[in-house]
Parts: structure tokens; C-alpha cells; sequence
């Protein structure tokens, strides 16, 4: 069984364990265990403060610490947003030290190899660089850590199993086949989407001409989600982008919201991201599309924070 059978046999094959969950007889540990997709409620941490490594570690320590996402031996993809030559003022790239803290918590739960990478809209060079997450993670200075730029040889085509927008696309194949998926998007404005979350920030991964999906970017989002399940979402909301995103060029275009938002379930994830923004999950047509399509829960109600 490989990777991305792996990953998908955890959300698909706990049926089971759904219904006790939602009678509350599931611990939180065991309720993370359930498909979030399927479940009648999905955890939720969301913390606050300024210290941005030790908000990191607080976030994930909420949802049972690392060690409930990452096993030793694993290889691990974390997913960061880097997608633009900014720098952390202009607030359109995740934060290095979200990026570097997280690598560090999977070295810390055991994984074999960390692994981040993007498909860059910029120059991959000048993105890598201008974002601050070469250096951060060149400063840790392992052997276990890379920041890859992406091979044009190493896409592989799936099928998209229930698509609606495409019955097929190219997914990059380091990414299907590592044992963990960890998706560090930032939260920003897009002029498409209206929103660029969790969801959105798979598109980093995905190979063909993107420009496609922008027709019917909701449904695209859904179609790229199916074929690669997120272990954990993690959202770094520490500054926003409220306005000429995805790229913005303004330090006037961004809010400090000093905010992290994490859960197995990324439609739940990016749905509280929403209220950052002044909305309502159902005002974002990617998260509805999510929702609908059986990847997550947007209802705020039925979500357990923790």
C-alpha cells in the first residue's frame, strides 16, 4: 500500500468509530483518528499571541501534539504557502517561523525526512528567498530538511474519482507518495476566489495549466482536495492579507490578527479562517464546495474546539 492509499485508508476505513464519537464517548485522540470528512464533528484549536514558535507549538499541542500526525520513520511534505517574491511584512507567503516550527515538531515526533516545496507564481528562486523560509530552514541546519524546487519530469496524472470541474489532472508525485500531508497555508484575500485557505494552497502541488480551474475554481479546489487528503491544516493567520491578494505589495494590505487555526478536517479549518475576514464560511464558494463534497464540516456549530 503506498503513501497516498495509506492516507486515504485512514479517512475512508473507520465508519465505525463515527457514530460513537458524535455520542461523545470518543476521546479527542481517538475522535482525530476518525475521517474528518465523516465525522459528526471535527476538532478545532485556535490560539492567539505574538510569540510565534511557542503559538505554533500551543496550536498542535491542543490537537494531541505532532505525534498524533507524524510517526517515526515517516516522510513528511510540509506544504507552506511561497508562492510570491514578498517578503513577512506584505503578508502574502506563510511566516518562516510557522514553517520552521512545524519541520521542527515533525523532526521531534521522529519523521525520516521533512520535505517543502511550491510551485511558485514568481521566480522559485527569488520566492524561496524573499519569504524567509530558505533561511529559516537553512538555519536548522539538518539533514532531514530540504526545501526542494520542483521537477517539471515528476507529475504524475491521477484520475479524479466524482470530479466535477476535471476528470483527470497532474499531481506532483514526491507529494503522493510521502506518508504525511501537512497543509501551512496563510489566510489572505483572492481576487478569484475571494479567499486563498487551506484548500487553495494545494494548487502549489498540482501540475498543468492552473489557469484552467480560475472558470470554476470552487469546484477545481474540491477536485484537487480528493485526490490529496490533508493530515493537518494549519493556518497561519499571525497576519492577514485583506485586500489586492493573492500577492498583495502593501504593508498597508495586511492585519495582524496574531492567529493560528489547526485541525485534521481542512474545510473546518478554512471555514473559522473565514471569520477572520468578516465572513461566513457559506459566503466562500471553495468552502461550500468542500463541505458538499463530503471533505469537511463549515458548520462553526459542529465543530469540538479544543
Amino acid at each position: 500500500m503506498n503513501a497516498l492509499d495509506r492516507r486515504s485508508f485512514i479517512r475512508n476505513s473507520i465508519h465505525s468509530a463515527v457514530a460513537t464519537a458524535a455520542l461523545g464517548s470518543l476521546p479527542l485522540l481517538d475522535l482525530l483518528a476518525v475521517p474528518a470528512y465523516a465525522a459528526e464533528t471535527s476538532p478545532l484549536a485556535v490560539r492567539k499571541g505574538k510569540d510565534i514558535p511557542k503559538l505554533v507549538q500551543e496550536t498542535i499541542a491542543a490537537l494531541g501534539g505532532m505525534e498524533q500526525f507524524v510517526k517515526p520513520g515517516e516522510v513528511v511534505v510540509v506544504k507552506p504557502n511561497i508562492g510570491w517574491d514578498r517578503t513577512v511584512e506584505l503578508a502574502a507567503n506563510t511566516h518562516p517561523e510557522v514553517v520552521k516550527t512545524v519541520v521542527q515538531l515533525c523532526l521531534d515526533a521522529g519523521a525520516k525526512q521533512v520535505r517543502s516545496l511550491h510551485r511558485t507564481c514568481n521566480d522559485e528562486r527569488r520566492c524561496y528567498t524573499e519569504s524567509g523560509i530558505r533561511k529559516a530552514l537553512e538555519a536548522m541546519d539538518s539533514e532531514r530538511v530540504s526545501l526542494e524546487y520542483m521537477d517539471r519530469r515528476a507529475y504524475q496524472e491521477m484520475q479524479i474519482k466524482g470530479g466535477k470541474a476535471f476528470e483527470k489532472w497532474e499531481f506532483y508525485k514526491p507529494v503522493l507518495e510521502a506518508d504525511r500531508l501537512i497543509n501551512l497555508p496563510i489566510a489572505k484575500h483572492h481576487s478569484i476566489s475571494q479567499l486563498t485557505l487551506g484548500m487553495k494552497n494545494l494548487m502549489g502541488v498540482i501540475g498543468g495549466n492552473r489557469g484552467r480551474m480560475h472558470s470554476n475554481i470552487a469546484e477545481s479546489l474540491a477536485d484537487i482536495c480528493t485526490v490529496l487528503p490533508c493530515d493537518l491544516t494549519l493556518v497561519d493567520a499571525t497576519r492577514i492579507l485583506v485586500a489586492n491578494g493573492p500577492q498583495g505589495g502593501r504593508e498597508e494590505d495586511g492585519r495582524a490578527t496574531e492567529t493560528l487555526i489547526a485541525s485534521p478536517d481542512i474545510v473546518a479549518a478554512d471555514a473559522y479562517a473565514a471569520t477572520l475576514f468578516d465572513l461566513k464560511p457559506e459566503q466562500i464558494p471553495t468552502i461550500v464546495a468542500g463541505a458538499k463534497r463530503g471533505l469537511g464540516i463549515m458548520d462553526l456549530k459542529r465543530m469540538q474546539m479544543v
